[in-house]
């Protein structure tokens, strides 16, 4: 891989990404819009969305980052068997399954600290952990498409898994959020 470290290159290589996510984004606020009136009846899931969102981002991109090191350094393989590969993407889920839950019991209290409360603790944690787990593997799966496609395609994974990972993890956070709602609310 060759890489060109002008602003010109940079820019021929970043721009198409950046307003795809763009629209990815839009997409994203749209259907937050419409899962607006679950929001507001229970205050909980509408401290689960920031939270949610940031955190699958958080995840993938710590597994992004780790896999840009390695095609850096020579060492990737995209074999099913790879063991590195393969404890990164578990470490990455084993990290949702210890965190989510703490996501969800903190904004079922916080908002019981604030009078706003009318879910059950369970049904915040439910929901909280469901989407964190699911999320996790989405990030697993659009941090490897990402991150082989920018093999593919000759780019700097450092320029592009990032920005795709967590614009991308926003959207499925919000999708994932509101389909955890519809199945335990």
């Amino acid at each position: 891989m060759t890489t060109e470290w002008t602003v010109r290159a940079i820019t021929r290589a970043m721009l198409p990404v950046l307003l795809a996510l763009t629209l990815v984004e839009i997409g994203s606020g749209l259907v937050l819009g419409g899962f607006e009136g679950s929001l507001l009846q229970y205050p909980s899931l509408l401290v689960l969305v920031p939270v949610t969102i940031g955190t699958a981002g958080n995840l993938g991109s710590i597994l992004a980052a780790r896999l840009s090191t390695s095609f850096h350094l020579g060492t990737l393989s995209f074999s099913p068997r790879d063991d590195e590969l393969l404890g990164n993407a578990l470490a990455t889920v084993a990290l949702a399954v210890s965190v989510f839950p703490v996501i969800g019991v903190g904004a079922w209290l916080l908002t019981t600290l604030l009078g706003e409360t009318q879910l059950a603790v369970s049904t915040v944690l439910l929901v909280s952990l469901t989407s964190g787990i699911c999320l996790a593997v989405l990030a697993v799966v659009v941090t490897l498409v990402a991150t082989y496609a920018a093999y593919r395609f000759e780019l700097d994974p450092d320029d592009v898994v990032l920005p795709v990972v967590t614009n991308t993890c926003d959207v499925l956070g919000v999708l994932v959020l509101f389909g955890a709602v519809q199945v335990f609310v």
